[in-house]
């Protein structure tokens, strides 16, 4: 299968490649650590890169602008969710180091990639880089 346009996207790949480690990470989870903190986070990070990818098929660039936001903003309910697993000790230190790096490449490249469409509002990320 060919790929499409937003595979080739390094903040894709970034946002699959962070879906997939919470992924595997959630499986290993007690059934009510999956149910409650586990999905939502699941959902979240599924949600930066179906929001990528949606928004590459709508054919505007303010159509694309408003799904790469809704994406940094699953981005950061990722984060949310992350903070609340490790405080409720359901990840480890080494988890938390081996998803940070993907974490902060992803945030300033997703702002910057906004702002490379043209659509992009200096005031939307204030305090989000």
């Amino acid at each position: 299968m060919k790929k499409t346009n937003f595979e080739n996207l390094e903040i894709y790949q970034l946002s699959e490649k962070l879906a997939d480690e919470i992924w595997k990470i959630v499986l290993t989870w007690s059934s009510l650590a999956q149910d409650t903190v586990g999905k939502q986070m699941i959902r979240s990070a599924d949600s930066i890169g179906a929001n990528i990818a949606e928004g590459s098929g709508r054919g505007s660039d303010k159509d694309y602008s408003r799904f790469l936001k809704i994406a940094r903003g699953s981005l950061y309910e990722t984060r949310h969710w992350l903070r609340r697993a490790f405080r409720r000790k359901l990840l480890t230190d080494g988890q938390i180091k081996s998803l940070t790096p993907t974490l902060e490449k992803l945030t300033p490249k997703l702002n910057a990639y906004l702002r490379s469409i043209g659509t992009y509002n200096r005031k939307d990320s204030e305090n989000n880089e």
